[in-house]
């Protein structure tokens, strides 16, 4: 059996996705040492996972992208903060690598120096990416805006002449931040610095058809393995916190915020007033804001977390910001998605949820009560599309799939 080498970026919605992946090798006889957020080792360790926080100084470069005002903005403002604490996990991966001496290594493709290092290690190394796959792809539109994919000759020419220069924009935006970490290791500089994800060894995409769309042209190594899905554990006092679940026999609508800070909060304040006279009951989540901000209708409650399975096994709708992670994991249950993105790769996801016919999207600049209402009403109706995406995430394989190709790669 080996000891394996988790790494995450400091984001909760990008640790929760790996969780089942790594619960499986540690069901296989894999020893587990994660490296991870501060706030989340304890829980790590109750996993049994051998679990220490990564450097700080990686944590203390948070997003600033939702200060920006457009889209090209947002996107720099993203990679930047990637490429700002690139040289600090860079560091802090190969660290751990030398004082655990690990069999193999799984990291967050986020995390741009760790996968450096992993890479400049030598030894089997795989990553896992749990937002849509910036790696450009015949058919699919260019990253970044949330297009929908080309119908007929005008659309074909949008991707054909728009395409190359938006990833060119993403290359440029990627590469100084990139290339220069490679250099510091020995590494060959990049010219296309997606190449960073498709010269990996193996890259986990926790996603799959048909919520994502078709990448005839990607390489093998990148797998798609479906939504993996983990709830933290409840605070100390969920059980009473839940218990008024078993009282709730109006229909639920799930609202949730991001877990990492970005000014998301009017969509729970929209969502309460749009739905006050609905016959639903909504329950909204802000897991990095203050809930004691917001006052509840009668017919909703406001939390500051709840672990979304058993809300959502009562859901007849979710609300997103259109985060992957939120997003994936009401689709994995059939459940239909309103989603209203607030930048970063939201507006890849909230597109999907649409061209799969497994809920509804909104532009937050169009995000007002009566146009929310509208939208959750649509989206109710689209329970068929979502059990479909459910079953193409079921087809995938999941957390053994992952575990499959991991294992593969450590017997090469």
């Amino acid at each position: 059996m080996a000891r394996v080498l988790a790494y995450t970026t400091p984001a909760r919605g990008h640790l929760f996705p790996v969780v089942p992946v790594l619960l499986e090798l540690h069901a296989r006889g894999h020893e587990v040492v994660l490296r991870t957020l501060a706030s989340q080792v304890p829980a790590m360790r109750a996993l049994g996972f051998d679990a220490a926080p990564i450097d700080p100084a990686v944590e203390a470069i948070p997003h600033d992208d939702y200060g920006a005002r457009t889209l090209l903005g947002a996107q720099g403002r993203a990679l930047r903060t990637s490429g700002r604490r690139a040289k600090h996990d860079l560091r802090d991966l190969r660290d751990a690598i030398d004082s655990v001496s690990p069999d193999a290594v799984l990291v967050d493709a986020n995390a741009w120096g760790a996968v450096i290092a992993a890479e400049a290690w030598g030894g089997p190394w795989a990553s896992w990416i749990p937002y849509p796959l910036l790696v450009p792809s015949r058919g699919a539109p260019p990253y970044g805006p949330g297009w929908r994919p080309a119908a007929g000759p005008l659309g074909r020419a949008r991707d054909a002449v728009l395409g190359p220069i938006m990833h060119t924009g993403l290359v440029n935006l990627m590469r100084p931040w990139v290339n220069p970490r490679r250099v510091e290791v020995g590494l060959a500089p990049l010219r296309d610095a997606t190449d960073l994800y498709k010269n990996m060894p193996l890259l986990l995409a926790t996603t799959a058809e048909p919520f994502e769309y078709p990448h005839a042209d990607w390489p093998s190594t990148i797998r798609l393995v479906g939504a993996c899905d983990w709830d933290p554990p409840a605070s100390p006092d969920a059980p009473a916190s839940l218990a008024w679940l078993e009282e709730v026999t109006d229909p639920i609508v799930l609202v949730t915020t991001s877990s990492e800070f970005q000014d998301d909060g009017r969509l729970v304040r929209c969502a309460l007033e749009a739905l006050a006279d609905e016959p639903v009951h909504v329950v909204a989540t802000l897991p990095s804001q203050d809930p004691a901000a917001h006052r509840a209708p009668r017919n909703a409650r406001v939390l500051p977390f709840v672990p979304h399975a058993p809300i959502l096994d009562r859901a007849a709708c979710a609300v997103t910001h259109g985060g992957m992670g939120a997003t994936q994991k009401a689709l994995a249950r059939g459940v239909p998605v309103c989603a209203v993105p607030f930048g970063r790769d939201q507006f890849e996801v909230a597109r999907r949820v649409e061209v799969a016919g497994a809920g509804t999207r909104l532009p937050v600049r169009r995000l007002t009560p009566d146009r929310l209402r509208t939208a959750v009403r649509e989206a109710m109706t689209r329970t068929e599309g979502a059990r479909r995406v459910a079953a193409g995430y079921q087809a995938a394989g999941g957390r053994a799939h992952a575990a499959d190709a991991f294992e593969a790669l450590l017997s090469r």
